[in-house]
C-alpha cells in the first residue's frame, strides 16, 4: 500500500511537497523504519512460532496487521501513520514466517508440499492486485463522495489503508477450523521439541546456510524496494512526473472546479492526488499481475527436478539486466506517451522479481530443522529481506535527493541500486547450499 498512498499522505498530514528536505526525510523514514521494526519484532515472532506453535502466532499476526492498517486510515499526523505502519509491518513479517512453516509441515509429500507452498504464495500477488484495484476504486469513491468523510475530506489514500482490515474477516470465520502443524505438535507431545535458539543458527552446521540465505533474501527485496516500489512516486511527481499521469490530475481538478468553483486549496490537492494515484494504480496493477504470473510459473517449475541454485538463477539472472534497463529507460521517457511500454516493462520486472520471493518460501523450510524452522525463516526474511533489503529504498531516496524533485533521477538511481542488489544475489547463488536428503523428512 505504501507506494500508492505515500505522496498524498505526506501532503495531507505534513504539508510536505515532493522534493523538499522534509518530504525526502519522511519518505525514507516511512519506507525504512517500519521495515526495521518489523524485522526486529519479526525475528522475535519466528522464535515465538517455534515456541508456541504455528497456528496461534499466524492468527494473531494477521489480526495485528489488519487492524493496524485500518487505524492508519484515521491518522492525524505523520507520527501516527508511522506507528501504525510499524505495527502493520510487524504483523506481516511474523505472518509470513508462521504461514510458511505451517504449510510446509501440513503436507508431508515433497511434490505436494512444493505445489502448496508455490501456489499459496501466488495469492500474495493476488493481494497486491486487489490493493491496486482498491486504490483505484477508492479514487472514484472519493471523487463521488460515496464514503463518509474522514477528518473533513474524502481522500482515496485513507480509504485504501482502511481496506487492509478485509483479510481479518475470513480469518475470524475459519480460525476454529485451522489445525496445528502435525510435525510441531507431535514433537511437543513427545517431549522431543528442542527450545529454539537464534545462536544455533550460527552453529557450524547452519552458519553458512543462515548467512547466504539472509543476504540473498536481502538481494531479492532490494531489487523491489530500490526501484519497483518507487514507480508510483516517479509517475506522480508534481509537474515532472509522467505526462499522462499528471494530465489526469489536472483534468480532474478542472472538472471539479467546473462544478465547485470555490474549492479550497486542500480540496484541489486532494482531487489532483486522487486522480494521480488512480492513474499510478493502473500501472501498479501490471506489476502485481506480472508478480502473480511469476509466482504461478515458479510453482510449476519448482516441481521439475532441477537444483535450487538453477531454480533461483532462472529468475534472478534476467532481472540483473531487465530491471536496471527498464528504470534507465523510464528516466528518459517521462515526457513521452510511453505509459503502455512502462506497463509491459513493469509486468516483466514483477514476473522476475516476485517469483524470487516464492523461491524463499519453498527453499527455507527445507534447510532448517523443525525446532528452528520459524526462527531460521524469520532471520532470513526479516533481518535479510525486511531490514537489509528494504534499505535499498533509503539508498534510492537519499542518492536521488534533489530540489526541485526530479523523478527521472529517482528512476536512474533506482536502476543502479536495484542492479547492485540483483548482482549480489546472482554472485551469492554460487554458494547457496543445496538441501540434503533429510529435507524431505
Amino acid at each position: 500500500m505504501l507506494p500508492l498512498i505515500l505522496k498524498s499522505a505526506m501532503v495531507r498530514l505534513g504539508g510536505y511537497s515532493p522534493g523538499t528536505t522534509e518530504y525526502i526525510s519522511w519518505a525514507r523514514t516511512l519506507f525504512f523504519v517500519p521495515a526495521l521494526v518489523g524485522g526486529v519484532f519479526g525475528l522475535l515472532g519466528g522464535y515465538l512460532t517455534d515456541y508456541f506453535g504455528r497456528r496461534r502466532v499466524l492468527t494473531f499476526s494477521i489480526l495485528l496487521y489488519a487492524f493496524s492498517a485500518f487505524a492508519a486510515g484515521f491518522s492525524t499526523n505523520l507520527y501516527h501513520l508511522l506507528i501504525c505502519r510499524c505495527l502493520v509491518f510487524i504483523g506481516v513479517c511474523v505472518e509470513f514466517v508462521a504461514a510458511v512453516a505451517w504449510l510446509a509441515e501440513l503436507f508431508t509429500d515433497p511434490k505436494q508440499r512444493e505445489r502448496v507452498l508455490g501456489f499459496t504464495q501466488a495469492f500474495s500477488s493476488l493481494g497486491g492486485i486487489l490493493v491496486a484495484g482498491a486504490n483505484e476504486l477508492c479514487g472514484y469513491l472519493a471523487e463521488s463522495k460515496s464514503l463518509p468523510a474522514i477528518h473533513g475530506l474524502h481522500e482515496a489514500w485513507r480509504y485504501t489503508l482502511i481496506s487492509g482490515v478485509i483479510p481479518a474477516i475470513p480469518l475470524i470465520i475459519i480460525r476454529p477450523f485451522l489445525p496445528e502443524s502435525p510435525a510441531w505438535q507431535a514433537k511437543r507431545n513427545a517431549g522431543t521439541l528442542k527450545r529454539p535458539s537464534i545462536m544455533e543458527l550460527f552453529s557450524p552446521a547452519l552458519a553458512k546456510t543462515t548467512i547466504i540465505t539472509t543476504l540473498m533474501f536481502a538481494a531479492s527485496y532490494g531489487i523491489a524496494f530500490g526501484a519497483i516500489q518507487q514507480l508510483p512516486q516517479i509517475l506522480t511527481a508534481p509537474n515532472k512526473g509522467h505526462q499522462q499521469v499528471i494530465a489526469e490530475g489536472k483534468a480532474a481538478v478542472a472538472a471539479a472546479k467546473a462544478k465547485t468553483p470555490d474549492m479550497t486549496e486542500a480540496q484541489v490537492k486532494a482531487t489532483a492526488g486522487n486522480a494521480n494515484d488512480r492513474a499510478a494504480a493502473k500501472v501498479t496493477q501490471w506489476q502485481e499481475l506480472g508478480g502473480l504470473v511469476g509466482r504461478v510459473a515458479f510453482a510449476l517449475i519448482a516441481l521439475v527436478a532441477i537444483s535450487r541454485r538453477n531454480l533461483f538463477r532462472l529468475f534472478n539472472w534476467p532481472s540483473v539486466i531487465i530491471v536496471p534497463l527498464l528504470f534507465w529507460w523510464i528516466s528518459n521517457n517521462l515526457a513521452t506517451d510511453s505509459l503502455t511500454m512502462i506497463k509491459v516493462g513493469i509486468f516483466v520486472a514483477g514476473f522476475l522479481v516476485v517469483a524470487q520471493f516464492s523461491f524463499w518460501g519453498n527453499y527455507i523450510p527445507l534447510v532448517f530443522p523443525v525446532h528452528l524452522r520459524g526462527t531460521g525463516e524469520s532471520f532470513a526474511a526479516n533481518i535479510g529481506g525486511r531490514v537489509i533489503g528494504t534499505f535499498a529504498a533509503w539508498l534510492t531516496l537519499t542518492l536521488s535527493d534533489s530540489s526541485p524533485p526530479d523523478p527521472a533521477k529517482i528512476a536512474m538511481v533506482g536502476a543502479f541500486v536495484a542492479g547492485g542488489y540483483a548482482v549480489l544475489g546472482g554472485v551469492l547463488s554460487f554458494m547457496l547450499p543445496e538441501p540434503g536428503p533429510e529435507a524431505h523428512e
